[in-house]
């Protein structure tokens, strides 16, 4: 029963990945806009003088090209506006720049946080009356979600990288031809803790994730049965589906923005990093962007987080179906 879980969850993950890998992506290039693709050079802040230290004569204190404008950032533009520039540059099928990485994240990540979550509910349902508490569903889910990510960072790690590659300069791509091959040449270039990167904020995500959406999806299911609302059909399950993407896509979108940037910063040797790490970039972020930096890409999180609920219960609920007599 426990290895029949696994997989049931897994090819239900695998599929739901790949049909709304696009969607993803958008959601991680919005994530980044606004921050800034090169470290400025700091010795050109070092001529700069304290306020109260102003003479009459500026061009001493300042002298010609001592002071450093950054750019203004770019402006921030919208789903459809990102996934149009992505094609007009890129073409369509940059649209699913890292699906092999999605492939691997899914059968890591989501193979391990479903088949968890579906042992402990079995081990946790009351016997009696066949239910499961609240209580006990957002634990489990909180279990199964952060052993599930642990498993699969690299992947994730991989996964950001290959779909945030476009957005740079020609010059400065790493044009990765697959997951293997971004993994492969990060663990060189920049060590195999490379891949753990964000670990801590993957696995923080990943149980917010799965405890809002697995325990969210079998109550709201659970009370439309209950209450004969509707059969156990497929409108049950797109109903529980949408409820529990929309709570998932709430509780964790500050915590997948920060695991983005902090998964999509690349650290020079000789240079201090970006960010320092989670907090630090939080903070970064917040003091350059504003409070709801934490809310970019939140219409796509959402639009994708619906539909790959609904496709990952739904195809679940037919494999379970399928694989009832096993």
């Amino acid at each position: 029963m426990g290895v029949k879980g696994f997989v049931e969850g897994g090819i239900a993950s695998i599929v739901a990945g790949c049909s709304t890998h696009p969607l993803d992506l958008l959601k991680v290039r919005m994530q980044l806009q606004g921050e800034s693709m090169t470290v400025p050079n700091v010795q050109q802040f070092h001529t700069l003088r304290p306020a109260l230290a102003f003479h009459s004569t500026t061009a001493a204190v300042f002298p010609p090209n001592s002071i450093h404008v950054p750019p203004p950032p770019p402006p921030r533009v919208g789903l459809v506006s990102v996934g149009m520039k992505i094609v007009q540059a890129e073409g369509v099928n940059a649209l699913f720049s890292g699906v092999s990485a999605t492939v691997l994240r899914q059968t890591l990540y989501s193979t391990t946080r479903m088949g968890l979550y579906d042992v402990l509910k079995q081990k946790w349902t009351d016997k009696d009356s066949k239910n499961m508490p609240l209580a006990r569903k957002i634990a489990a889910g909180l279990i199964a979600g952060g052993i599930g990510a642990a498993v699969g960072n690299p992947a994730d790690v991989a996964m950001v990288r290959m779909q945030a590659d476009g957005r740079l300069p020609v010059a400065q791509r790493s044009n990765y031809n697959s997951v293997i091959d971004a993994i492969t040449r990060m663990s060189k270039q920049e060590g195999i803790t490379s891949l753990w990167r964000g670990s801590t904020l993957t696995v923080n995500r990943a149980m917010i994730v799965t405890a809002s959406q697995l325990a969210t999806y079998d109550q709201v299911k659970e009370s439309i049965l209950e209450k004969g609302v509707m059969a156990d059909g497929l409108g049950t399950h797109v109903t529980a589906s949408f409820a529990a993407g929309f709570v998932a896509a709430v509780a964790s979108n500050p915590v997948d923005v920060i695991k983005t940037r902090v998964m999509n910063m690349k650290v020079e040797p000789g240079m201090a990093p970006p960010y320092n790490g989670a907090l630090d970039c939080a903070m970064k972020t917040v003091k350059a962007e504003g409070l709801m930096a934490l809310y970019k890409g939140f219409i796509p999180t959402i639009s994708r987080q619906g539909p790959f609920t609904v496709v990952l219960f739904v195809t679940l609920e037919q494999v379970r179906k399928l694989l009832k007599e096993f």
